[in-house]
């Protein structure tokens, strides 16, 4: 591995305040590492006020652009029953997306962190919708995108909502008064995230930046990599640094402060493939990264060492396929870590669901999807696994036991996005089938 300490930050724009963060986390003991010293900084989200979504003023909703029963007619090649308590079908409006009208995925969701009681989808008729997931209703659109909005997320206290589209253009909105607050225009967007504890955005972009806003006055740094797309990127939980995965294969962890990378791993340390995901523990002494190339590595986020790398084992079979072809028609597509038990999974775009045993690095389960994988996710203080696939179905995993618990159907196409609430009642997706879905999430053992 080469190490680098490469200053990324611009000079010609403003300084973002320092950044400082506290919270107990649990911790999962899988190696043992040195957390080094702290490094104290400001917080950032002093100026924020709290939004009280019960004061909140209720705007009339469009009764066609959802359905609180199963419709009837859809066309498709995964026609079936519906599972689903609500379809919120405004991305799929002729009068909204036009010429698209046939054709228009919804892209992403996300569920507002304090209440989870409000969503926000992206699509491809370039349009997000923030809406009520109890029955539907529209609350408000974010309009003005100029290209499919393929990010979507509220800031951690949810009073911001923050959409992007694929030219770059990126939207803050204000919850409570329906707004637009700030917006900016970056290069092509790869991926958008909130800082988990103060109004702060960060994007990557197809030039290699990754961009770091307040929101709403606009201070700005960038933190300069390779000459490639910042394919994939997260916000360690200390608030402090941030890793980036590239599409060349490396990885960076940089210093949201300092605006330097502090640990890069490339050549035989990265990824021999452009990265697609990346995910840290709870404590964020782990790092887990995802590629084309197959291979899912474990990396200390304090040593910047790799300590685990996980591959397929004769994953579903693939005939006639050819010596170093495997990683052409399979990759990484999703990952993450399990926060009761040393556990981590990955999602393989053969349908593949390995479940790896982080104390022994060993494979403990592989789950069988009749489609790929498109993302996954754990369920907070438990060892269920929620997966989204090509097949427009959601199935919930035992990792213990790698057995299938329910599957929940209605799509009639791929998902392409997939949220959970916090209490983990509902799940909801976002599809090819220009529909999002709220899933009412039963199970005995609760």
């Amino acid at each position: 591995m080469e190490s680098e300490s490469e200053s990324g930050a611009t000079a010609d724009t403003p300084p973002l305040e320092t950044l400082s963060f506290h919270g107990d986390e649990e911790i999962i003991e899988v190696v043992e590492l040195d957390p080094g010293p702290p490094d104290p900084a400001d917080d950032l989200a002093q100026e924020m006020e709290d939004v009280d979504f019960e004061e909140e003023e209720e705007e009339d909703g469009n009764e066609e652009g959802w359905v609180l029963e199963p419709q009837e007619g859809v066309v498709g090649s995964m026609e079936g029953p519906d599972d689903s308590e609500v379809t919120f079908a405004l991305h799929s409006d002729p009068r909204l997306v036009a010429s698209h009208a046939e054709n228009s995925s919804v892209f992403c969701v996300s569920l507002d962190p304090k209440t989870n009681t409000l969503a926000v989808t992206g699509g491809e008729d370039d349009k997000a919708f923030v809406w009520r997931l109890s029955d539907g209703e529209l609350l408000f659109e974010c309009a003005g995108h100029k290209d499919s909005v393929t990010c979507a997320a509220f800031s951690h206290d949810s009073t911001l909502v923050a959409t992007g589209d694929m030219s770059g253009l990126l939207k803050v909105w204000q919850v409570d008064t329906k707004e637009e607050v700030w917006s900016f225009e970056a290069g092509d967007l790869e991926w958008m995230e909130w800082h988990s504890r103060a109004p702060v955005l960060l994007a990557g972009t197809a030039d290699g930046n990754t961009w770091m806003w307040k929101v709403p006055n606009g201070d700005c740094k960038t933190f300069q990599g390779p000459n490639c797309p910042a394919t994939c990127g997260r916000v360690l939980p200390d608030g402090k640094r941030a890793v980036v995965g590239y599409e060349d294969g490396t990885i960076r962890v940089w210093d949201l402060k300092q605006g330097n990378s502090i640990h890069v791993l490339k050549g035989t340390e990265g990824h021999q493939g452009p990265l697609t995901c990346v995910a840290t523990n709870q404590d964020g002494s782990l790092i887990l990264t995802g590629s084309v190339d197959c291979q899912a590595k474990l990396v200390s986020a304090t040593t910047g060492k790799v300590v685990g790398v996980f591959r397929p084992e004769t994953v579903a079979s693939q005939p006639n396929l050819g010596e170093g072809e495997e990683s052409e028609s399979n990759s990484v597509e999703s990952l993450g870590f399990c926060s009761v038990m040393p556990l981590a999974a990955v999602g393989y775009l053969d349908g593949t669901l390995a479940i790896y045993d982080l104390s022994t690095q060993t494979l403990r389960h592989q789950c069988q999807h009749q489609s790929g994988i498109v993302q996954l996710l754990w369920e907070a203080g438990t060892a269920v696994v929620y997966t989204c696939s090509l097949d427009g179905i959601v199935r919930l995993w035992d990792a213990r036991t790698g057995r299938l618990l329910t599957d929940y159907r209605g799509h009639t196409a791929e998902i392409l996005d997939f949220a959970l609430s916090k209490d983990a009642s509902l799940v909801v997706t976002t599809s090819g089938d220009h529909k999002a879905k709220v899933f009412c999430v039963q199970r005995p053992d609760r």
